[in-house]
């Protein structure tokens, strides 16, 4: 599941892991808000789940569970602590609360959004269906539980062929990211019903930039994900999900290689790869950024930022939800 779960050593421990990442003077104000967070979530029963695009200092500082957004899931709904903090943005919390609706889940920052939840509502769904009656909704984990309530089944960039080919039919709509949806409809004989949703993240590689970097870099593997652009793609050497992306570096060990990704993600992979060189024209996630330590400790001391789902949504939703974990990788 390329589940990264943290045995949390100390501050001191976790800086010389990442202090090619984060500059002394910085570390001298993350790291006692890391030892107090590691404390107190003890004490509050709390788990942390945070995702590969988080900054080292939460990823491999107070991370109980680090990983992409199937497995984020799959842990949530495993997990006996009673207070879930999600570390990744808001679509992800909702995900986790409909994976284990007893629980309290907080998000650090309300305003951790995302351009692919954001590009369509559960009303735009409704008005897909009528016009596409009987033919099955395909949604992207990437969207709010409202959209969720409306789709059949879920998907991650890592599973999504193979959700779309469990269904058994000629044709579904697939819902919101027109990249990933490209990206499947050239892997699969089913046909594809897009959306004109996009990651602000992935949309600004081009091409150009992947070519003239391996001119730049001879030898180097550039890995996209398949949110990027078909052009990234087919300038890549590999296009993957977070998580594939994760094992193809860990499985290959290249000389040189670039994550046509996420910024921390990048940082992150090379904490646990010393031996690997990286390039790193990244792009950074505005939302993602939103989270931050002293985010999190205000969820562990004062219970802020709960996430709350209404009965009705969680039933639709997380129907939609458990299938994709069901069906897997």
């Amino acid at each position: 599941m390329s589940v990264q779960q943290q045995s949390l050593p100390s501050s001191k421990e976790i800086y010389k892991k990442i202090s090619k990442f984060i500059p002394d003077a910085e570390w001298k104000i993350h790291a006692p808000l890391i030892e107090k967070i590691n404390k107190l979530k003890k004490e509050k029963n709390a788990i942390i789940l945070a995702h590969n695009y988080q900054t080292p200092e939460i990823y491999h500082g107070v991370a109980d569970i680090a990983a992409d957004s199937l497995a984020l899931a799959v842990e949530a709904s495993k997990t006996s602590a009673e207070k879930i903090i999600l570390c990744g943005v808001h679509f992800m919390a909702e995900t986790a609360k409909l994976m284990n609706p007893t629980k309290k889940v907080y998000l650090p920052d309300m305003q951790a959004g995302c351009s692919l939840a954001s590009s369509i509502t559960g009303k735009d769904v409704r008005l897909l269906k009528e016009k596409y009656p009987g033919v099955p909704v395909v949604s992207y984990v990437n969207t709010s539980a409202d959209v969720k309530a409306e789709t059949d089944v879920c998907c991650t960039s890592a599973n999504a062929v193979k959700v779309v080919e469990s269904l058994n039919v000629d044709k579904v709509i697939f819902l919101p990211d027109q990249y990933l949806a490209d990206y499947v409809s050239k892997n699969t004989k089913v046909k594809i019903i897009s959306w004109k949703g996009t990651c602000i993240v992935h949309e600004q590689f081009t091409g150009k930039e992947i070519e003239d970097i391996k001119s730049q870099n001879p030898g180097i593997k550039i890995i996209a994900h398949p949110e990027c652009p078909p052009d990234v793609i087919k300038a890549s050497d590999f296009a993957g999900s977070t998580s594939g992306m994760v094992k193809y570096v860990k499985d290959n060990q290249p000389k040189k290689v670039m994550l046509v990704t996420e910024c921390s993600m990048s940082d992150n992979v090379e904490a646990d790869n010393p031996n690997v060189s990286f390039i790193k024209p990244c792009n950074l996630c505005p939302y993602m950024k939103k989270i931050d330590l002293k985010k999190i400790l205000d969820c562990l001391e004062n219970g802020t930022n709960e996430i709350l789902l209404d009965d009705k949504t969680i039933e639709a939703a997380r129907k939609s939800v458990i299938r994709m974990t069901e069906i897997g990788r």
